[in-house]
């Protein structure tokens, strides 16, 4: 359990930069997923407790995932190191079942935003100067990978 909540803390981080700076640090994606790596490693099992080669097909099926929309602009790189080390930590449902809830929370959000965010910003106003220059204008996609994957666990497990 305490696995789970150490992830689950560290999915968090990386989802709040994500949407606060428009971008995940490569010390949140690269230090997890070699800390995943090393512990898949030196025990023979993913954090989560699933089998070498179960962290190894989810590493494959998150790059057969990622890399076609990183190509094409669409995600991040963040995002792409973000599913890497997820994929190293867990196995194949939770990964497929992150990536499967974070389209549908997004889809969920594309279809109430419209609706819901005009009646939250009547009365607020941005301050003059601030805007972030330089920062992403494309909204950003772990907050929907970490919905996804609390969906994921609720339903897996």
């Amino acid at each position: 359990m305490i696995h789970l909540a150490v992830l689950f803390i560290w999915f968090a981080a990386c989802a709040a930069q994500d949407l606060y700076q428009r971008h995940i640090a490569n010390t949140l994606t690269f230090g997890a997923a070699g800390l995943a790596l090393v512990y898949l490693l030196w025990t023979g099992t993913t954090w989560l407790g699933a089998s070498a080669a179960e962290g190894g097909w989810a590493l494959l099926i998150a790059l057969v995932l990622t890399l076609p929309g990183y190509a094409l602009n669409k995600l991040g790189a963040g995002d792409v190191k973000l599913l890497m080390a997820l994929a190293l930590a867990t196995d194949r449902p939770i990964l497929l079942g992150t990536f499967i809830g974070a389209g549908l929370s997004a889809g969920l959000w594309f279809w109430l935003a419209p609706k819901v965010l005009p009646l939250l910003n009547q009365r607020l106003t941005h301050p003059p100067g601030e805007n972030i220059k330089g920062a992403s204008k494309k909204l950003p996609f772990a907050p929907f990978l970490l919905c996804g994957f609390s969906l994921s666990v609720l339903c897996l497990t």
